[in-house]
C-alpha cells in the first residue's frame, strides 16, 4: 500500500527506538479516529505504526475478519510484540464494545493462541478494574485446574493471572486459587525483578493482597 504524506509523516516521527507509547498516545489525542490512516500504518508491519494504529482504528469498522486479519499478522511478529499488541487491541478497541466484547467471550477453545490468551485475559481484567466479579468464576477456575498445564505458555499465563485475580478478588475462592499454584507448581521457581510481582499463585494472590490491605 502506498503511503498518504500523513502517514509518511507519521512514520519519520515513530521510527526512533526512543519513542514511548505516551508519545503514541499524544500523536494519537491530535489525530482522534482516523481508521483509513490506521489501515494504513498498520500495512508498514512496523510494531510502533502498529500499536499507533490500534489506538485510531474505529470499533465500529472492526468486523469479525477485519480482526481475524490483525490477530494473524501480529502472530508475526517477536514475542514481546505479539504479546504486546494482542492485548494494547484488547484494552483499547475489543473491550470497549458489546460486540467485540461478545466476540472475546467466544475465543475460549479458538485454534488461535492469541484469541485464547484474550478470552482469558479479558475474564481476569474484569475482576481487576474494581468492578463485580462475574458470576462465572467456578466455571473458570474448574477449567483453568484442567487444562493450565496443557496449555500453549501465552495461554498458561493468562489462565494464571485469572486464577490470580479471582482469588484475591473472591475470599471465597482463594484458598483453590493457591491451591492451583501449588499443585502445577507454575513460575514457582522464576526469577523476578526488584518491586515486580512473581507470577506463582501463592506470592501473587499474598502480595496484592497485602497492597489492598485485605
Amino acid at each position: 500500500m502506498k503511503l498518504s504524506s500523513t502517514a509518511e509523516n507519521i512514520m519519520t516521527q515513530i521510527t526512533d527506538k526512543k519513542t514511548k507509547l505516551g508519545d503514541l498516545r499524544k500523536i494519537a489525542n491530535v489525530i482522534k479516529k482516523d481508521h483509513e490512516l490506521a489501515l494504513e500504518l498498520w500495512s508498514t508491519k512496523g510494531y510502533l505504526a502498529r500499536q499507533l494504529a490500534i489506538l485510531l482504528m474505529d470499533k465500529k469498522l472492526l468486523s469479525e475478519e477485519i480482526i481475524d486479519g490483525l490477530v494473524s499478522d501480529i502472530e508475526q511478529h517477536r514475542e514481546d510484540e505479539k504479546l504486546q499488541l494482542i492485548d494494547w487491541l484488547m484494552a483499547n478497541q475489543l473491550a470497549k464494545d458489546k460486540r467485540t466484547i461478545a466476540l472475546m467471550e467466544s475465543w475460549e477453545n479458538s485454534i488461535s493462541p492469541l484469541q485464547r490468551r484474550t478470552f482469558w485475559y479479558h475474564q481476569a481484567r474484569l475482576r481487576w478494574v474494581g468492578q463485580t466479579p462475574p458470576p462465572n468464576s467456578e466455571e473458570l477456575l474448574s477449567k483453568i485446574e484442567t487444562r493450565i498445564e496443557n496449555e500453549v505458555s501465552e495461554v498458561q499465563w493468562a489462565m494464571n493471572f485469572t486464577a490470580a485475580q479471582i482469588g484475591i478478588f473472591q475470599e471465597s475462592f482463594r484458598k483453590r486459587c493457591i491451591n492451583i499454584g501449588e499443585q502445577t507448581g507454575l513460575y514457582k521457581d522464576e526469577m523476578v525483578a526488584k518491586n515486580c510481582t512473581p507470577n506463582y499463585l501463592p506470592k501473587f494472590i499474598a502480595i496484592q493482597l497485602a497492597k489492598l490491605n485485605k
